[in-house]
């Protein structure tokens, strides 16, 4: 539990239950993207899985994003490109899934975690699931997550998020702009929303789904490689003296 997990479960319909917590704000340090990213990608090759659905434990933060702690004890422009590539990899691995992705959106989303979210075919929300995009906060920039938030929010609202990076959007708002399907009063109301979607996707016709999922995806066929060209832009900007110096501000700010 100290160090965070990466769980999935499939019932007898289908339904695959993919699970990420970390104790620090349910935040993703590179091992557990790592293993975020192969448990989509397996549960994408199971015939078994006929939908996915997933979530975070805990109640107030779906994702605080990419983990402070290894941020921090980025060197070298090598290890800043692969720590940013963790996100990517996520990333990629939900848009290349065949089957779709329900997101279930309990919290708050903070950076990589609002990409999380955007990245899902269908994202299910609870009031409270505020979203900000605080990487410029930090010398950096959304670059990453930037070509999955646009797609989903459009080109002005993603400016508004990624320019103002210390502002928090609320949950309507999101849903105002696209980032969530659906956006619930309580957590029971939007578990219920999740089991009832989820049961009848499990339920679809497979191919049809699959089929569909492609046409959604349209026009992201080169993010494989464009997400790691984003990953070194971040990995650069880390490096640099300004960053480090906002680095080392919000440290002091949340002792």
């Amino acid at each position: 539990m100290s160090s965070g997990y990466v769980k999935s479960h499939i019932d007898h319909n289908g339904i695959n239950t993919i699970e990420f917590f970390h104790p620090q704000s349910n935040s993703l340090p590179g091992k557990l993207l790592e293993e975020l990213a192969q448990t989509i990608h397996g549960a994408g090759n199971d015939d078994d899985t006929k939908v996915i659905v997933l979530r975070s434990a805990g109640e107030k933060v779906f994702c605080a994003g990419a983990s402070f702690d290894e941020l921090v004890a980025i060197k070298s422009q090598e290890e800043g490109i692969e720590f940013f590539s963790g996100f990517a990899h996520v990333i990629n691995a939900m848009r290349k899934c065949p089957q779709f992705i329900i997101a279930r959106i309990q919290g708050k989303c903070v950076g990589g975690g609002v990409g999380i979210a955007a990245a899902a075919d269908y994202a299910i929300a609870a009031e409270g699931a505020d979203i900000k995009l605080s990487e410029l906060a930090v010398g950096i920039g959304p670059f990453v997550v930037g070509p999955a938030v646009e797609r989903k929010v459009g080109l002005a609202a993603f400016n508004n998020l990624a320019i103002d990076a210390t502002m928090w959007r609320n949950a309507e708002w999101a849903k105002r702009k696209g980032l969530y399907s659906e956006l619930h009063a309580s957590v029971e109301d939007m578990d219920e929303s999740v089991d009832r979607l989820s049961y009848t996707l499990a339920h679809s016709n497979p191919e049809a789904m699959e089929e569909m999922k492609k046409m959604f995806w349209k026009g992201t066929e080169n993010w494989d490689q464009l997400l790691l060209q984003r990953a070194a832009i971040s990995g650069r900007l880390v490096l640099s003296a300004f960053t480090r110096m906002a680095i080392e501000k919000f440290k002091a700010k949340t002792k």
